[in-house]
């Protein structure tokens, strides 16, 4: 079935809070932009509640006060997806509706929708960081954390799409992934630490949106700008100077606005009791031709993503 975005009747007294990694993170904050336009777009009750700081249980906490206050729908990005598991389905069990976003391997969702596959994401980065490399040499690969689904399914997609596609770049054994914490000062230590203890280590594949730019202040610092590289995730204007400098050649994004937008358009669709099967299209821009993750009765991929440079990082207006 194909359905596209709106409001019927009966939808304005919905209450959809959207609940992100935490309030303060420039990539969070732009996801608010997005709800705030899709509610003065459709009058719907639809508002952003984050925690000060990214904190599994923070953000827990925070979800379970949401179940007590008896809202309609919650469109989560999880932190920790072992831990805010049971919690989901506490608000399953309360009759809440729950999508969330980032979290594939979550089960106890209605809908989980992601900006693409997950797997396409992780080798488009790959693509990115074996351009700088010229497509040889050691590299590594960074998530937040061992447990955050998406950047860990992103780091092995980049791993496997390097070993068909790139046979002259080679991943260091002795350090495979690396964790930032969510935090460019994490990323920028672990980065100077690695290129100071192997000299053959020529790349860094980022995930979160703070790994890259995290990397390329250790790449600038000791002086191995053209000599090592990094590409990753990571918002247009925070990071201009990096991809003007050229010590980040390109750097990958889905406009968080958008998904933020469609975890709440499609709330509402189930909300509302629409079906949600075949291909999807719930009126968002990269959202209009979800399909099913093969396997999968709840994670739904859109077409989201794009590739920031210096030609065009000033095109997007974030």
């Amino acid at each position: 079935m194909i359905f596209a975005g709106g409001q019927s009747e009966g939808s304005d007294g919905y209450e959809i809070v959207v609940v992100p990694k935490d309030s303060s993170n420039p990539w969070f904050v732009r996801m608010n932009v997005g709800v705030e336009e899709y509610a003065k777009e459709t009058g719907l009750n639809v508002y952003q509640k984050g925690t000060a700081e990214i904190d599994a249980t923070l953000q827990a906490k925070l979800i379970q006060d949401l179940i007590a206050q008896g809202v309609d729908a919650l469109c989560v990005v999880p932190v920790d997806l072992e831990s805010i598991e049971p919690v989901l389905a506490q608000a399953r069990t309360a009759g809440i509706v729950v999508i969330t976003h980032e979290g594939a391997d979550l089960e106890n969702v209605d809908y989980d929708i992601e900006a693409f596959s997950n797997a396409g994401y992780g080798a488009f980065i790959m693509d990115n960081l074996a351009e700088a490399m010229g497509g040889e040499g050691v590299y590594t690969t960074m998530v937040a954390s061992l447990t955050n689904g998406s950047h860990n399914e992103w780091a092995d997609a980049g791993v496997a799409h390097q070993k068909t596609a790139y046979p002259k770049m080679t991943l260091l054994q002795e350090k495979v992934r690396v964790e930032s914490n969510d935090n460019g000062d994490v990323a920028y230590n672990a980065a100077k630490e690695l290129f100071k203890k192997y000299s053959s280590l020529k790349g860094i594949m980022g995930t979160s949106s703070y790994d890259a730019p995290g990397v390329a202040r250790a790449i600038e610092e000791l002086g191995l700008t053209g000599k090592a590289f990094t590409s990753g995730t990571g918002m247009p204007l925070d990071n201009a100077a990096l991809l003007e400098s050229g010590v980040v050649k390109s750097l990958t994004l889905w406009d968080p606005a958008l998904a933020g937008k469609a975890m709440v358009a499609l709330a509402v669709k189930v909300l509302e009791g629409a079906e949600v099967s075949g291909t999807v299209d719930i009126g968002v821009d990269g959202y209009t031709n979800m399909k099913f993750k093969p396997g999968s009765k709840t994670v739904l991929e859109g077409e989201g993503w794009i590739v920031i440079n210096a030609d065009n990082v000033y095109d997007f207006g974030f």
